[in-house]
């Protein structure tokens, strides 16, 4: 899916890491929530309240997941999941641009 229709955007940017992964909030009709957002090269780690699905729409990164030891490449065009109330590591090797969808 290329849009999402009937959406509210919340005008104002999430910002971590002094404005290098910026991200935008979409509320829909259903309750539910996303986020579309860009990360700048660089290596992060981000907590999570409610279990996520991240979807890579562009860019070269790699996980670390919960539990696990080796980070994994994602591709574009590729997704991961990340439980609720855990942490996990990001290498973005090129500018990257995701779509997170909160479970």
């Amino acid at each position: 899916m290329s849009q999402f229709d009937n959406v509210t955007a919340v005008k104002a940017a999430n910002i971590y890491y002094d404005g290098k992964v910026t991200s935008r909030t979409l509320l829909f009709a259903d309750g539910s929530k996303k986020t579309l957002g860009i990360l700048l090269p660089g290596d992060y780690e981000f907590g999570t309240e409610a279990p996520e699905i991240m979807e890579m729409l562009a860019g070269d990164v790699e996980v670390l997941l919960p539990g696990e030891t080796e980070w994994k490449a994602i591709p574009a065009g590729e997704t991961f999941e990340v439980p609720g109330n855990s942490k996990f590591g990001i290498k973005v090797k090129t500018v990257a641009d995701y779509c997170c969808s909160y479970l």
